[in-house]
């Protein structure tokens, strides 16, 4: 009998249907991936099994834990199963963890809650699983605060007050999508050797069908609610039959083919940025002591260029694109926009000049504002905007642009989905015709399919304005394809620059290699599969 059944099981919310039919299954010591572009149901499964589910929700067929059906269990029997008997570990640490509580408390909390043992003892077994999970007492005491702790130790914490009383089952719902690839191959190597050592079967939940290669035993593929395809990992990869699937797994693989770069030209120079950030004073007394975020970084960007930078969380990418930006300064050396000196007392001109793509294109609009009053804050920078029918056809021209309609201006930031808010982010950069763009993590939080289309405007865009940007991102993969030069940074530092093909296919530097042997790569396809 297999740990966990899922039977045929539909789910509509008030009127709309969300499952139909779902059917899968997790042995002990399994893992089981869930795969699909977002709208799919998967995380909506995951819920279902854990039994949280919104308001006016409707269920039917059958969620059986160990031979237990989970729809048939009030609220209390469900409180006395999660934790015990079934394991979440959450999408975002940073929301699943309580910011004025210690590591220590939260791994606690679930211990206490089932009363499995005295506060001694859960004490001991808060300190055994952060242990466990690569946070050790003399390292990381548990009366750390969330906040002190960087993303991918947060998610630590995160599995270890999931596994705190070993359940039998984990899910794991989207677990490393907001994490670097080495960091992100760590969680992957802990939670599979948590599933060995503990012999509890996991449910992963992601849309990095690269990971679902390197990680399950079997593979589910899901498509607006319904389960299109399934079997163990290494077969479905030869024999993949469905067409969605297909789709997936061939644009996971998707490259671009960028314009030829014109000569070089220098448009943004960097040369010798130094940004240091105040301590706290460890005493009153004490010293006032330095943390150096950006070391003494130089490089050169030309017109018409397209310029990777890639390195772990903490190595100094975003601080140094906010001091490109002009928004925080310097300590020492100096920046130039074509030739003069960029300040956080920017100029109208540069403003017009540099334009930035957020990770995020939802958080960075006002969702209250139309999109022809988003797409046009950029000229606010300008002495002399646009008006009238010059501004309504410039509107017009550059959602058609990025592959939107005309009519789109007159749409709320809310009626669109993922891949056409960053189309609409790009629209903004693009709409003051600006020498440079920095792209900010801007593809990392989107599905496989759209990122594909992102990355293919982005080719189709550097072709007809001859773009110059600065892409910053962890997706090595990405980076690989998009750009034509690529700077490695590591501890504020660039510790190797070069072609991009020429530093992925060769590495010099042990960093470099480090980065490229983390992330995770698809296998080769038959040609008959894909």
């Amino acid at each position: 009998m297999s740990l966990l059944q899922i039977n045929d099981l539909s789910l509509s919310i008030g009127s709309h249907p969300i499952l139909k039919g779902v059917s899968l299954s997790v042995a002990a010591g399994e893992i089981v991936a869930v795969t699909g572009e977002s709208g799919s149901g998967k995380s909506m499964t995951a819920f279902s099994v854990m039994q949280l589910l919104p308001e006016q929700t409707a269920t039917k067929g059958q969620i059986l834990l160990e031979g237990t059906d989970l729809l048939a269990q009030a609220e209390a029997q469900m409180c006395a199963l999660r934790g015990r008997s079934i394991g979440m570990v959450f999408q975002e640490p940073m929301t699943a963890l309580n910011p004025v509580k210690t590591i220590g408390d939260q791994v606690m909390e679930t211990i206490l809650i089932h009363e499995a043992m005295p506060r001694a003892e859960a004490k001991a077994r808060a300190a055994e699983m952060l242990e466990r999970v690569g946070l050790p007492a003399d390292r990381f005491p548990l009366s750390r605060f969330p906040h002190e702790l960087s993303g991918g130790q947060r998610q630590r914490v995160v599995i270890a007050m999931a596994i705190a009383l070993r359940p039998r089952l984990l899910i794991a719902d989207e677990p490393t999508t907001a994490l670097d690839v080495t960091t992100q191959a760590q969680i992957l190597d802990l939670l599979k050797d948590l599933v060995q050592e503990f012999g509890m079967g996991l449910l992963i939940i992601t849309h990095d069908l690269a990971v679902v290669a390197n990680l399950a035993d079997r593979i589910t593929v899901m498509r607006h609610g319904e389960v299109v395809e399934t079997g163990a990992t290494d077969w479905l990869l030869k024999n993949m039959s469905h067409p969605y699937t297909k789709m997936l797994f061939a644009a996971s693989n998707h490259k671009v083919a960028l314009p030829e770069a014109p000569p070089p030209q220098p448009l943004l120079q960097v040369q010798g940025a130094i940004r240091d950030y105040r301590l706290p004073r460890a005493s009153l007394f004490a010293p006032q002591e330095h943390f150096r975020a950006v070391n003494e970084v130089s490089f050169t960007l030309n017109r018409g260029e397209r310029l990777g930078l890639v390195g772990e969380s903490g190595c100094g990418k975003s601080t140094l694109t906010r001091a490109i930006l002009g928004l925080e300064p310097l300590q020492g050396g100096q920046i130039l926009l074509d030739g003069e000196a960029v300040t956080t007392d920017r100029t109208p001109d540069q403003r017009r000049k540099m334009q930035v793509v957020f990770q995020d294109p939802f958080g960075s609009f006002n969702p209250r504002h139309r999109v022809e009053r988003l797409i046009t804050e950029p000229f606010y920078s300008l002495p002399d905007p646009p008006s009238g029918s010059a501004r309504a056809d410039l509107i017009a021209e550059t959602l058609s642009a990025v592959g939107l309609k005309p009519d789109d201006a007159g749409k709320y930031i809310h009626q669109f989905s993922g891949g056409q808010r960053q189309r609409i982010a790009i629209a903004r950069a693009l709409i003051t015709r600006p020498e440079l763009i920095l792209f900010d993590e801007a593809v990392s939080a989107l599905d496989v399919s759209v990122r594909a289309q992102i990355l293919d405007l982005l080719a189709e865009l550097c072709e007809a304005y001859a773009l110059t940007y600065l892409f910053i991102s962890h997706d090595l993969s990405v980076v690989r394809t998009i750009t034509d030069r690529c700077l490695v940074m590591q501890k504020g530092q660039i510790v190797e620059a070069g072609a991009t093909e020429e530093v992925f296919s060769a590495p010099s530097h042990p960093y470099t290699q480090s980065l490229i042997a983390a992330a995770p790569v698809l296998p080769e396809l038959d040609q008959g599969a894909a």
